[in-house]
């Protein structure tokens, strides 16, 4: 797809009014002091994936209702002291996979803590956690974008960015882990989920949100033919009388509204030709985020947007900040 949003120098001021509840953020406090009266328990179990200059660990720790939640935590062999360390959140479909597909960070110098998505890890990697509450018993659109979305109470979204949330603290307890230094990072899905646990937990050092989704969804919806957000197009056009509920309950889960609440050291990336998350979209969350922040736009790009590009300017990017 060729230019299709904004024009650049349009999206770079693009500050749309947001769509927030007035009860945000005490729904949110709610749901993290219900979280919080479960014992994290967070276990690292070491593995062993032959793997000469890392440490790994299968990680499991209670979530959203005390659930537990799979992960790796993999670590330098060669270390002085407690690491910073990126939490990494993952796009949407895929699963923890295997540690060998999470080198980069670690080889980098720093811990790095991969956070499963509950109910996902079967479009193009494996996953280990289970979605254990399916709440809401409206029909949904196939995929997780309308899974209880009648209430922000039973939404899909609030059981994983919760997850995201006590992920943090699950890296923070590790004592090879500098809690005071926790970075972070995912993209597309991945990218929204950091938006997330940045404005819920805003005293992580530094966000790095790669085109990231989950975010301005009303535009989202009215711009692009892509899934996922197609999967809302969908279910609103079955459901005709719901869409007022449904615009509400997003409204609780978009990371515009998080981004507004951000305060960590922040660098975006954005593809403007990407037909998944719209450029739109992601200058919304950006312009609207509150901390330090700079973007890198990928002009010809879809939602690959940096790709390995993105990798490395988010190395030079913490190796700065962290200096």
């Amino acid at each position: 797809m060729a230019f299709f949003d904004y024009p650049l120098d349009q999206l770079k001021t693009y500050k749309p009014d947001r769509e927030e509840p007035a009860d945000f953020d005490t729904f949110w406090e709610k749901t993290l002091h219900d979280a919080h009266s479960h014992p994290l328990n967070a276990v690292f179990e070491p593995v062993d994936y032959k793997l000469r200059s890392v440490e790994t660990f299968d990680v499991t720790f209670n979530g959203y209702g005390g659930q537990p939640v799979k992960g790796w935590l993999q670590i330098p062999c060669h270390r002085a002291g407690p690491l910073p360390c990126v939490v990494d959140y993952i796009g949407y479909g895929g699963g923890r996979g295997f540690p060998t597909d999470w080198l980069l960070w670690s080889s980098a110098g720093y811990a790095h803590f991969v956070m499963d998505t509950r109910g996902q890890g079967s479009a193009w990697s494996p996953g280990d956690t289970p979605d254990y509450e399916p709440q809401g018993s409206c029909g949904q659109f196939p995929g997780f974008m309308t899974r209880g979305i009648l209430s922000p109470d039973t939404y899909y979204y609030r059981r994983v960015f919760t997850d995201a949330a006590r992920a943090i603290e699950a890296a923070r307890s590790h004592p090879a882990v500098d809690a005071t230094r926790i970075l972070v990072s995912g993209g597309s899905q991945g990218g929204g989920i950091t938006l997330a646990a940045s404005g819920l937990v805003p005293d992580v050092t530094a966000a790095m949100p790669d085109v990231p989704f989950l975010c301005h969804y009303r535009r989202a919806t009215e711009i692009t033919d892509g899934h996922p957000y197609q999967e809302i197009v969908k279910y609103c056009q079955t459901h005709r009388n719901q869409i007022d509920t449904v615009f509400n309950t997003l409204s609780y889960f978009d990371g515009v509204n998080f981004a507004a609440r951000a305060r960590a050291n922040a660098l975006f990336s954005v593809g403007l030709m990407d037909e998944i998350c719209p450029p739109s979209t992601v200058y919304a969350a950006y312009n609207h985020y509150d901390g330090p922040k700079d973007i890198r736009i990928y002009r010809y790009n879809h939602h690959e947007g940096g790709g390995t590009f993105q990798s490395v300017e988010k190395l030079k990017f913490l190796s700065n900040l962290l200096a």
